[in-house]
């Protein structure tokens, strides 16, 4: 894994193994994450041309989000209130296939800046809505907020 220049999160460049068959990308192993962080659960999303997803942070979460397909922009803010304000933006995705680790209290957002739609993965450490979905979402919106300083170029 790569830190970067927001403490916690971390890249790390992944590697596609190719064939006959098609191809093959290791995401994780659990001995090279970070102490600390397991993933709970995994899902896949597709993200539309054009479209952006967040931003948003969580209090407790850590994401876990690989970028395998199409086109995307990362963008990532510090907004925790111990560290000094920072700001990370990643070309992501099958050009440059990346796992990055964002934990709690770093808002994050990211858009599809291809022409077709794109799927991302994430293997958070925390389930969505808590065990049996009974606890609340562990998520702070800023996308309708128009005083919000996490904005989209």
């Amino acid at each position: 894994m790569e830190a970067t220049v927001i403490p916690g999160v971390l890249v790390r460049s992944l590697k596609r193994f190719s064939d006959a068959r098609g191809w093959l990308m290791e995401l994780f192993r659990e001995d090279e994450l970070p102490d600390g962080f397991r993933p709970a659960m995994g899902y896949l999303s597709v993200t539309k041309p054009g479209v952006a997803r967040g931003p948003h942070e969580h209090v407790d979460q850590t994401d876990g989000f690989a970028f395998l397909s199409g086109s995307y922009r990362l963008y990532l803010w510090e907004n925790r209130p111990d560290r000094a304000p920072a700001k990370l933006e990643l070309e992501v995705g099958e050009a440059n296939p990346v796992l990055v680790l964002v934990p709690p209290g770093v808002v994050h957002a990211y858009k599809n800046v291809g022409d077709a739609e794109a799927f991302v993965l994430n293997v958070p450490n925390r389930l969505y809505a808590g065990r049996n979905r009974a606890e609340p979402v562990d998520e702070i919106r800023h996308e309708a907020d128009p005083a919000s300083p996490f904005r989209l170029d």
